[in-house]
């Protein structure tokens, strides 16, 4: 099935954007960490708020604008996916996949498990995704997902229709 194929280069497009992001150091895409590690990041001097938000914005737009332009598009117009159902459902499963892979490859692994995104001074404010924002993450996505694909394929649908 396509769908999954498009959801695992989803995935590989965040890993990418995570690679980039802390190619000189994780500070670099400090602003997923809590507000008390990018406060202690600010106070040791390895950032500051202006560039928390620069970055912020610029890895927005790279996962976001993709997400909600490219992978309707490849849905509708690669995969010829006809109707609101059929189009949902394609829009579904490439989102749950990145979101799985997000959750336990980037979160649980990645972060909570290797070196790669420990900034040094901030050890003690460690595990960098508490519970309560791990539980928040799957919530909001596991409902966020459903909703965003099915607002995109009643656009996507409707467009058709024209």
């Amino acid at each position: 099935m396509l769908a999954v194929f498009e959801g695992l280069i989803l995935s590989f497009w965040l890993l990418l954007i995570c690679v980039v992001g802390i190619a000189n150091g994780p500070v670099g895409m400090v602003m997923y960490y809590e507000k008390d590690v990018q406060d202690r990041v600010i106070e040791l001097g390895l950032t500051t708020r202006e560039k928390i938000k620069k970055t912020s914005i610029i890895a927005g737009l790279a996962l976001f604008v993709p997400q909600l332009t490219i992978i309707p598009a490849v849905v509708y117009f690669y995969n010829g996916v006809d109707g609101f159902w059929n189009g949902f459902f394609q829009l579904l499963v490439i989102y749950m996949i990145a979101n799985l892979f997000d959750r336990l490859f980037v979160d649980e692994w990645w972060v909570g498990r290797t070196k790669a995104w420990l900034i040094p001074g901030t050890e003690d404010l460690r595990p960098y995704i508490p519970v309560k924002e791990k539980i928040t993450k799957w919530v909001g996505t596991c409902i966020g997902y459903p909703i965003l694909a099915a607002i995109l394929s009643g656009i996507m649908q409707r467009g058709r229709a024209f």
